[in-house]
């Protein structure tokens, strides 16, 4: 777009869910839309600048003149609280955010558009789930865009929540249903563009009893104010799920795929941009010396996420489900990964795989998956996880844990052919068989095949040269954030 100077540039305040899996896809946005030639005002709550201040260092959001951070509360911590390295309580936060943030974030707006250093707000780009944003882009008189950070098939089904609702699939009548295969046997083949799917493949906020559920209610709203977005922007590309993008076009505002993200990114480069990051744990970038050191496709990468919690007995089922297969593995345990608890392993595991394990609090995970050695991912199906999986050509063992990760899960298995389930009830047999299956068992290596053929495609999809991710991200540019753009001389 060439350079404009700092009083006509379009300036987008983006504003992320405060939660890891959702920051690092924004801020990668924030960066595409910074090189298009957009000042940026990236918006994270007062608790998480203060964690990634403790992880990246002092210096590290201090920015560009043109790409600046901002803090708001989140509602829910005091911000003089000391900083634990841990993903706040989903629905807390959820309830938090939608009950407090709007005015701060008016607040902050009014302040942006009084300054004399930045040029006016012109447009917004917030989180799916932060949709009390859509307010004050209409008082602005501005674009908004909504950002779903999860997969195109995990948002169709939250947007059918209400339907679930009306035909008496959720809440359940009694919570035996939970147990008695009531989950597995329902099938729903009435949403547009997904063949059919089992009630226990739904986003797992339908997992309740309770008619006054809050994450029902909040997902119900946010998916109605979603109606009202200038546009919404998938981190997925139309080969891999163009049938649930069709179904979503048909009942919201313009849906554009623009993924992966990932890939996007790297079709452009600034050395003052990849500066910022946006870990939220201090990364160990020592075990992509240990991948150095070992045979291609000999590595199991193990990795539950930011979120996901387990009890001690499920770790330690997975722990020897690792070791008994005899492969290579680099698990990443966060601290908070046990609930109640600290993530310890028994001394008994941790001296049997001593030459063939490396335990990580946290890692650079895309170049982590991008690494030759590694060979196949047990993962929580998140969808960072899952796109940067393929983004890497690699195929997964999938453990769901919550949210649209049985989603994810049920189609990385299902409809692409680059996963295998884990029962949700961990036993170390299982996860022994299911990890051999997948780093040398015929099923792996079909699994693998197709996860490259995904690897290609998402390259083609972001490819400058007609690449539909790129194109989309060209009309999102063009037609919705810079629609009411006047430049002024």
């Amino acid at each position: 777009m060439g350079s404009l100077a700092t009083s006509e540039k379009p300036h987008v305040v983006c504003i992320p869910y405060p939660a890891q899996g959702h920051i690092n896809p924004m801020l990668k946005l924030a960066k595409l839309l910074h090189f298009h030639g957009f000042h940026i005002t990236f918006v994270n709550t007062e608790f998480n600048h203060k964690r990634l201040l403790k992880s990246r260092g002092p210096d590290s959001l201090n920015g560009l003149s043109s790409f600046c951070f901002e803090t708001i509360p989140d509602g829910l911590t005091d911000s003089d609280e000391v900083v634990v390295d841990a993903t706040q309580d989903i629905p807390s936060l959820c309830e938090s955010t939608r009950r407090t943030c709007l005015a701060p974030f008016r607040n902050l707006l009014n302040k942006l558009n009084n300054s004399p250093d930045v040029p006016p707000v012109t447009a917004i780009v917030s989180d799916g789930v932060m949709s009390f944003t859509v307010a004050a882009a209409d008082e602005l008189g501005i674009p908004e865009v909504l950002f779903w950070t999860t997969s195109a098939c995990g948002f169709l089904c939250y947007v059918h929540y209400r339907q679930l609702i009306d035909k008496g699939l959720t809440p359940l009548k009694d919570s035996s249903d939970l147990t008695n295969g009531y989950l597995e046997t329902t099938v729903i083949d009435w949403i547009p563009g997904i063949k059919e799917i089992r009630l226990r493949d739904i986003p797992s906020f339908v997992r309740t009893t309770n008619p006054d559920e809050f994450m029902l209610d909040f997902i119900l709203g946010e998916c109605e104010r979603a109606k009202k977005a200038s546009a919404i922007i998938l981190n997925t590309f139309d080969a891999l799920e163009h049938d649930v993008l069709e179904g979503l076009s048909s009942i919201l505002p313009p849906i554009y795929s623009i993924g992966p993200l990932n890939l996007l990114t790297n079709e452009f480069t600034d050395k003052d941009l990849n500066q910022i990051g946006s870990n939220l744990w201090k990364e160990e970038p020592e075990c992509l010396e240990w991948l150095d050191t070992k045979e291609p496709d000999s590595v199991v990468y193990v990795n539950f996420g930011s979120i996901t919690v387990m009890t001690r007995e499920q770790m330690i089922e997975f722990a020897w489900g690792l070791a008994n297969s005899n492969k290579t593995f680099l698990w990443v345990i966060r601290p908070n990964l046990v609930t109640g608890d600290k993530a310890v392993l028994p001394p008994e595991f941790i001296e049997e795989t001593r030459n063939r394990g490396l335990l990580s609090s946290w890692c650079p995970q895309e170049q982590v998956l991008a690494h030759p050695s590694v060979g196949g991912f047990l993962t929580h199906s998140g969808w960072n996880s899952t796109i940067e999986s393929i983004c890497g050509g690699v195929a997964m063992t999938c453990w769901p844990f919550f949210a649209e990760q049985q989603t994810n899960c049920r189609f990385a298995s299902r409809e692409w052919g680059i996963g295998l389930e884990i029962e949700s009830d961990v036993k170390r047999e299982g996860v022994e068989r299911l990890v051999k299956e997948l780093m040398e068992g015929e099923k792996g290596k079909e699994m693998k095949k197709k996860a490259l053929q995904w690897k290609k495609m998402a390259e083609e999809a972001t490819c400058r040269h007609g690449g539909s991710s790129f194109q989309n991200f060209e009309t999102v540019v063009r037609q919705v954030l810079l629609a009411n753009k006047t430049i002024t001389k």
